[in-house]
């Protein structure tokens, strides 16, 4: 029952922006929720945290991402945004997003969206 659907992946040149949306099927401020996340996988590699956000304010990136992505909510449209500024082709992976919740199911995760940084 609970669904997550990221959306806005592409093929972005280097120092370009990408916004990415993951849509959630319930309310993303949920009290089963501990937080909300992306991740990302590139090939060949294990799959990596980039950014979490907690009730909605509080963050956490990667030490590769910071300063260039941001993580935000909009809470009336239970969607959570990856805004991904000064893209570099090793950005370039699957970026999925993750809800971490206190009760089975204890990760919900979408299905990916596809972000290549390539000139």
């Amino acid at each position: 029952q609970v669904q997550l659907v990221e959306s806005g992946g592409g093929l972005v040149q280097p120092g370009g922006s990408l916004r990415l949306s993951c849509a959630a099927s319930g309310s993303i401020l949920s009290d089963s929720i501990i937080n909300m996340g992306w991740y990302r996988q590139a090939p060949g590699k294990q799959r990596e945290m980039v950014a979490t956000i907690t009730m909605g304010v509080v963050t956490n990136y990667a030490d590769s991402v910071k300063g260039r992505f941001i993580i935000s909510t909009d809470n009336t449209k239970n969607t959570v945004y990856l805004q991904m500024n000064s893209l570099k082709p090793e950005d370039t992976a699957v970026y999925y997003c993750n809800s971490r919740r206190r009760v089975p199911p204890f990760d919900v995760w979408g299905q990916g969206t596809q972000v290549t940084v390539s000139s």
